[in-house]
């Protein structure tokens, strides 16, 4: 009664330990998987939005590209768009409601090289229609200002004039222009709640830049190596400009959804190591249950490393077992999520899409498996090593 009473324990404690790893790999698999599909989501809405290359002084804010060999980086071979923009701060007053934001002055190929048209969830892209300028505003801008594009009331933009100071009559210290609204576009807040875009013209009049630019954008062929086509445009402009890629435009998003992943999976390996203490502890009461059987083996003429890796051979079933099921588990509910997008997001009116993005990234699943079996050959080593070898000794065995 005493030993079938054992053997359940022993039972009971080796299935929490086969279920430990179940829950901790599978929830290893869902949670880099939500991630990966967050990263691929904002990396498709900045690759709308966000130019493959983009060139911005080192020092101050506007230059003459004249003055400077942009026509040799517009015949790159790769270049298949260039687009000179004017950026800068403005002011937007829309009835009663004041709000900060930055205008972007973009020429007639915009869309050409982005896809701002996927990008649009009210109105269209329409930046100028029989001599009236109109913007395409972000969402943020657009809700804070209480703005859309089929009221009829004009935003007033504001910028202050160039080279005039503030006098008694501050109005003479500030141009000022009106403009319409033709659509909505939303990405992520990060852009949604800054941006205006409107015709170059209109943003070259109400900054009084003349020929000045603020940035260039070009459209790189997807059939050429763009890394190649950075490092000519960087040799050929020389320090005096960053090239950035799509990348670089937005690293501090990028990485810090990286360290968020990363610092996810660290909490889960954490708490699958904690679990894994059950197999040790179902090793341990396994090798003193069956000290007979021990002994039996050793009068056969088994040696203590034997039985030792006989152990270590069922605490690394249990591990390969709990790897690969919650493995296939966490697969099959990330295949569910894609298929019929079960959970929803919480708050489908700020996003594009309604469900949890997911995306199965393969060395994602060969770095956790690798990692749960390692944690798992620990776990099975240190009772063989330790505890088994100390119960040889004392028992003479």
């Amino acid at each position: 009664m005493v030993s079938k009473k054992k053997q359940n324990i022993i039972n009971i404690i080796s299935a929490i330990s086969v279920g430990g790893i179940i829950v901790g790999t599978m929830a290893l698999v869902i949670v880099l998987s939500v991630f990966n599909g967050f990263s691929i989501l904002i990396d498709t809405f900045f690759s709308s939005f966000d130019p493959d290359l983009k060139i911005t002084p080192v020092e101050g804010k506007m230059f003459d590209p004249y003055e400077f060999e942009f026509d040799e980086v517009k015949n790159l071979p790769g270049v298949v768009h260039y687009a000179e923009i004017i950026e800068d701060v403005a002011l937007l007053k829309y009835g009663t409601q004041i709000y900060p934001a930055i205008v972007k002055g973009v020429p007639e190929n915009y869309t050409q090289y982005t896809g701002i048209d996927s990008l649009i969830i009210d109105g269209k892209f329409i930046l100028e229609d029989q001599g009236i300028n109109y913007a395409v505003v972000g969402q943020g801008v657009a809700y804070n200002l209480g703005v859309r594009p089929e009221f009829t009331d004009h935003i007033m933009v504001y910028v202050p004039k160039k080279g005039k100071q503030v006098s008694v009559n501050p109005a003479r210290a500030i141009n000022h222009n009106y403009i319409f609204t033709s659509g909505v576009f939303s990405v992520l807040e990060e852009i949604d709640s800054k941006y205006i875009i409107v015709s170059r013209k209109f943003a070259a009049d109400l900054f009084e830049s003349n020929q000045l630019i603020s940035t260039v954008e070009l459209g790189i062929s997807p059939d050429v190596n763009q890394k190649k086509v950075q490092k000519e445009v960087e040799k050929i402009l020389g320090g005096q400009f960053h090239v950035k890629n799509k990348f670089q435009q937005r690293d501090l998003i990028y990485k810090t959804m990286q360290s968020e992943k990363w610092a996810a999976y660290l909490i889960l390996v954490f708490i699958l190591i904690i679990a894994s203490f059950n197999i040790l502890s179902s090793l341990s009461m396994l090798i003193i249950d069956k000290k007979e059987d021990i002994h039996i083996f050793r009068s056969m003429g088994a040696s203590p490393k034997t039985i030792g890796q006989i152990f270590l051979f069922e605490g690394w079933l249990i591990s390969i077992a709990g790897a690969i099921i919650g493995a296939l588990l966490g697969l099959f509910v990330c295949w569910v999520q894609i298929q019929f997008e079960i959970i929803p997001l919480p708050s489908t009116g700020s996003f594009l899409i309604s469900a949890y993005p997911v995306k199965i990234v393969f060395t994602d699943i060969i770095l956790i498996l690798s990692v749960v079996l390692l944690i798992g050959f620990f776990a099975s080593w240190y009772p063989i090593k330790f505890i088994s070898q100390k119960y040889f000794i004392q028992q003479n065995l």
